[in-house]
């Protein structure tokens, strides 16, 4: 057996070898002919999507009547001669239409020196780019076809594409090489065109309401706004280490403090971090602020996005996402945050934040975590671990700890409670909001408070942030405020079981 796949292993090389040959010669030819292989301007009259949308319900002999003159461009993905005759499919970002070449159609039209359109087929490859003109026929199965008057190539492609049917199939090999996983599995290109109807809608949502898209700085000298570990990096004329953003907060307050009034953001963040089916080290997030907003405002605008995002994708509020059946149609459940805790777990933090009640509540459920664990990081672990994953339909969990939000102003009338909410969906965080901190004194408190935890080892603790202090010092409106994971969102609305699913170029080991 071993013997049989080194043989099958050395035949592939060959194979592979006499491709790569037959291509170079081809290209070879082109440029002896004084034709340019990697081609120019070539403007296409329409896409595929269009030809098939407007003329495939018409007869062979309308087609014939009208003389529809067209022109298209794609790549090749068939190609089969017969004797004087020759048919290709070529597809573009639409889809897919097919060609015919005439032989005394094209063969007195020159194609350079020595060679005439014809002729010139015989140098085509699979996956090369081409570009045709012609007019609409359809053929004796009734497709719809390009008649080709005039061709040209526009792009020699010098290695093979992936085998339709037995080509790019494993996971790493589509992530790693997205390019062919497109070409090859072109359900792929759907989900990303979802992806780009998702952010348009989570735009249009915004602009709607009066928000100005923003775009602030993705460079720290301080790593703040997040409970999370940065990437590090080096400032050469600076000579100072700073950071790569993990989330766009602080700045977009500083935005408001300025005057804006609403703003947001769709931009990149990266975190030092695991990666898995859920969580990749750079990733897409939304961050949207509005002055003399609450919680209540955010409930609504993300409900809003949600819901909207998954209708224009789907055409429906429902959507599956391992198998579950997701439903954004209703009002979404609000779910108090510390009555969850006592119900899956029996701890009241109502009552209670004991430190040593919580690590021993921790040990009998079996979780692992470190005996010098803080409270709030043992609240966060019983609550991820034993009450998230139950959470399936869309739950706002409201009511945090403060331990756990040190940029939420807290809770008017429970002590040692902030105003917040997280969405969660099929068990996973999707939003995350605030009625937001605007009490300096108090911010500069939780700071402080955030500074020992990191003395103590905890490196996700909030850095004091003087700047920002600054900032606030000088006026910030009251404000409500929400974070969404724009890659978790397009992961629900198409059913996508991976992040990795959903970014053109995750991260790979």
């Amino acid at each position: 057996m071993a013997e049989e796949n080194q043989n099958d292993n050395i035949n592939e090389h060959e194979r592979l070898s006499d491709e790569l040959e037959s291509r170079r010669s081809n290209l070879a030819r082109i440029i002896e002919y004084g034709i340019d292989p990697w081609g120019g301007r070539f403007k296409s009259s329409a896409t595929t999507a269009d030809l098939h949308s407007d003329y495939d319900g018409s007869t062979k002999e309308q087609l014939e009547e009208k003389k529809v003159s067209v022109a298209i461009a794609g790549r090749l993905i068939a190609y089969r001669k017969h004797g004087k005759a020759a048919f290709a499919d070529i597809i573009d970002s639409t889809g897919k239409i097919q060609l015919f070449f005439r032989f005394n159609e094209l063969n007195e039209q020159p194609a350079g020196d020595g060679a005439n359109l014809w002729d010139l087929l015989d140098t085509l490859n699979l996956g090369d780019w081409v570009g045709a003109s012609g007019v609409l026929m359809k053929t004796r199965t009734d497709e719809l076809t390009v008649r080709v008057a005039e061709w040209r190539i526009l792009g020699k492609a010098l290695r093979p594409l992936p085998e339709k049917y037995h080509g790019l199939k494993d996971k790493e090999l589509r992530y790693r090489y997205r390019y062919l996983d497109l070409i090859a599995n072109p359900e792929i290109r759907e989900v990303f065109r979802a992806r780009t109807e998702v952010i348009k809608t989570i735009r249009s949502v915004l602009d709607e309401r009066g928000y100005m898209e923003v775009e602030t700085p993705a460079l720290h000298k301080i790593a703040g706004g997040a409970a999370a570990r940065p990437f590090v990096t080096h400032h050469n004329a600076l000579d100072i280490d700073i950071y790569l953003r993990i989330s766009l907060e602080l700045h977009l307050k500083r935005l408001m403090i300025g005057g804006f009034e609403r703003v947001y953001e769709i931009g990149r963040i990266f975190r030092n971090e695991g990666m898995d089916r859920d969580h990749n080290p750079e990733f897409t997030m939304l961050e949207a602020y509005e002055a003399f907003g609450n919680l209540d405002t955010m409930m609504e605008l993300v409900e809003t996005m949600c819901r909207t995002a998954c209708e224009r994708v789907r055409g429906e509020t429902v959507t599956k996402f391992r198998d579950h059946e997701i439903d954004f149609g209703p009002a979404f459940r609000r779910a108090d945050y510390a009555e969850l805790v006592r119900e899956y777990t029996g701890v009241d933090i109502n009552e209670s934040r004991d430190r040593n009640t919580l690590l021993k509540a921790c040990k009998d459920k079996e979780l692992d975590v470190d005996d010098n664990a803080t409270v709030g990081q043992l609240i966060d672990e019983l609550f991820d671990e034993l009450v998230q994953p139950d959470l399936i339909q869309p739950t706002f969990v409201v009511n945090y700890p403060v331990e756990l939000s040190p940029l939420a102003r807290k809770h008017p009338e429970r002590e040692g409670f902030v105003q917040r909410f997280e969405l969660f969906v099929c068990g996973h965080e999707i939003a995350n909001a605030f009625t937001e901190l605007n009490d300096p004194v108090d911010q500069r408190a939780r700071f402080e408070e955030q500074q020992k935890m990191r003395a103590a080892g905890d490196d996700e603790a909030h850095p004091v942030d003087e700047d920002f202090l600054n900032a606030i010092e000088h006026g910030m409106p009251p404000a409500g405020g929400v974070g969404m994971g724009v890659d978790r969102l397009v992961m629900l609305v198409t059913g996508s079981h991976s992040i990795r699913d959903v970014i053109f170029f995750p991260m790979m080991r």
